[in-house]
């Protein structure tokens, strides 16, 4: 769809939304079904809590080439305190319409849990979509058997663990290096101590930080490929000691490593860009796509450096 058009549809609709009261992002969630998606909803990976389940969002369509299709796991935000998968099928259209299977899952959240079974819950629901995905009906779509893991705020902290701290994976019998492909952070936590949020003290047991409980901990020379996108300005999560230090931290390890900046975006648009009521800010799709391609294999490009582009600046504290 042609920007102008986009715009024109966000329009119409938009009084309708605010005379009845709808959110944001029921709005952006409307806006965004012109992208075309197969939905499964409600998958349940936790027996006995079935809130612990994900939507799965496939392309409709079976990829033209012999490559696996690509596979997504997409973690909200919300300072662990509050969040619902349903809330983001914006993103998950979004994607999915990239060509790429998408799963978006719910985890606990404060005060029914604190760190880390959050982490734990994100790491059941990848061992359980590895399972799904294997079924015969998802056969002509030819899943990826390796997984990019994504997250944004505090579900980029819990995406970014995942990646790089083998605990959580490993009590599902997996590694990452064994069961994912990459890391994509958007506008994420990954150093936050000390925490000044009071809502965010009590899930990290302030003042007893647990050790070795930040992403930024676990750099090592082989880490996965990571693309961390940050937004322009941010008040809520200080990009210079979360996206910048995590991005130096893992170029310095030897580990691939890129950091966009999304031009035009704050904490909150920069996840709205994968809307189309926002086209008008910088793209982030595009160094999705770029670092999904490469580390699949799609294109030789190497996923590492820093870069500026007219989209978005690529340079190479609470949720």
């Amino acid at each position: 769809m042609k920007p102008i058009q986009t715009l024109y549809t966000a329009l119409r609709i938009l009084p309708l939304f605010v005379l009845s009261g709808c959110s944001t992002l029921q709005l952006v969630n409307s806006v965004s079904r012109f992208y075309a998606a197969d939905i499964e909803k409600d998958i349940q990976f936790s027996p006995g809590n079935p809130n612990l389940a994900y939507d799965l969002y496939l392309p409709p369509a079976a990829p033209s080439s012999k490559a696996p299709t690509p596979v997504i796991v997409f973690f909200y935000g919300g300072s662990w305190n509050r969040g619902n998968k349903d809330e983001y099928e914006f993103v998950g259209r979004r994607l999915a319409a990239m060509g790429y299977i998408t799963a978006i899952p719910n985890y606990r959240l404060y005060p029914e849990v604190s760190y880390p079974d959050f982490l734990r819950d994100g790491a059941q629901s990848i061992a359980h979509l590895k399972d799904t995905l294997r079924q015969t009906r998802y056969s002509k779509l030819k899943p990826d058997d390796r997984f990019i893991v994504m997250g944004h705020s505090a579900g980029a902290y819990n995406a970014a663990m995942i990646s790089l701290d083998d605990r959580w994976l490993g009590e599902q019998g997996l590694t990452p290096s064994q069961q994912l492909r990459g890391f994509i952070g958007v506008a994420g936590a990954y150093n936050i101590y000390p925490i000044n949020d009071m809502e965010v003290r009590p899930v990290f047991h302030h003042p007893n930080y647990p050790p070795k409980s930040q992403p930024i901990d676990h750099v090592q020379a082989n880490s996965l490929p990571s693309l961390i996108l940050a937004p322009e300005s941010d008040n809520l999560v200080s990009i210079e000691i979360n996206s910048v230090a995590l991005n130096k931290a893992l170029q310095k390890a030897g580990s691939p490593s890129e950091l966009v900046t999304v031009k035009g975006t704050d904490h909150i648009t920069i996840i709205g860009t994968l809307s189309p009521v926002l086209f008008f800010k910088g793209s982030s799709t595009a160094p999705i796509q770029h670092f999904v391609d490469a580390v699949t294999g799609s294109t030789p490009q190497q996923v590492t450096g820093t870069h500026t582009t007219n989209q978005a600046h690529h340079a190479g504290s609470q949720p």
